[in-house]
């Protein structure tokens, strides 16, 4: 659980957006681990793909597309 809530705070106070969306990505990843530590392996499954997967490659979509119209 220490772990989780160290996560949670490298991805408050991480400043560059690329790194923030990778410690999102470490952060439902913790998460998904301390459910299945918790024996709720579906409320794992959900949160690793959700928290690990989709949002990070959302926020990185809308990056690159906030980059691009940038130039």
């Amino acid at each position: 659980m220490a772990l989780v809530a160290l996560g949670g705070l490298g991805v408050v106070t991480a400043r560059d957006p690329l790194r923030q969306t990778i410690m999102v990505s470490l952060f439902g990843l913790l998460l998904g681990l301390l459910y299945l530590t918790l024996q709720a392996p579906d409320v794992a499954l959900s949160a690793l793909v959700v928290g690990a997967v989709a949002l990070p490659l959302m926020i990185l979509l809308a990056l690159a597309k906030v980059k691009g119209q940038g130039e």
